[in-house]
């Protein structure tokens, strides 16, 4: 279990101060608000955690380092960091954590489809790359999804993640999620 936990906190220490794509807020900030807004509205342990992990796959993508991490180059593919980020958090964590990271993207795709307010809300980074991530579902898409066993638990996340996105929010640290990272880690 340590060992996987110093991995979630090196790639946070190494990575987590880059541009969130398109946004006006760091990759770790934006972790710690979606997780902080979790924590905030009452959300299950697994369902925070995933929160603050949920674009880990951003961090630990080896296709987003170096010459390629150019923001303006990367929001031209969709990366699908969620598949990435959900097989990786699979070696310390059940689906209770994975599942809600991996359907976050699809949440989005969901919401858009289902909800008109929701999409008239997102930031235009947030348009751009639903874009790149297929666009609203369709009806069959929607149906599906919905059926999921962790389909709520993600489209809790994907709002706690569009709540996190704001300049100059305070947020607590890595070092106050960890408890529960440890608590939930089975490697």
């Amino acid at each position: 279990m340590t060992a996987f936990v110093d991995r979630i906190e090196a790639a946070f220490r190494e990575r987590g101060g880059e541009a969130y794509l398109g946004e006006r807020v760091s990759m770790s900030e934006h972790m710690l608000q979606a997780a902080a807004t979790a924590q905030r509205w009452g959300a299950p342990d697994s369902v925070v955690v995933a929160a603050l992990l949920h674009d880990i796959g951003h961090l630990v993508n080896d296709d987003l380092t170096g010459a390629e991490a150019d923001p303006a180059a990367l929001e031209q593919v969709d990366r699908v960091h969620e598949v990435v980020g959900a097989e990786w958090l699979a070696a310390g964590f059940g689906p209770e954590v994975t599942e809600p990271v991996r359907l976050h993207v699809a949440a989005k795709r969901y919401l858009c489809a289902t909800e008109a307010e929701y999409y008239a809300a997102l930031s235009p980074a947030s348009v751009h790359t639903l874009g790149l991530q297929g666009g609203p579902m369709s009806a069959d898409e929607v149906a599906a999804f919905a059926a999921l066993p962790f389909a709520q638990d993600a489209v809790l996340l994907r709002r706690c993640d569009d709540a996190g996105k704001r300049v100059d929010d305070v947020t607590p640290t890595l070092d106050h999620f960890l408890p529960l990272v440890r608590a939930l880690c089975r490697a």
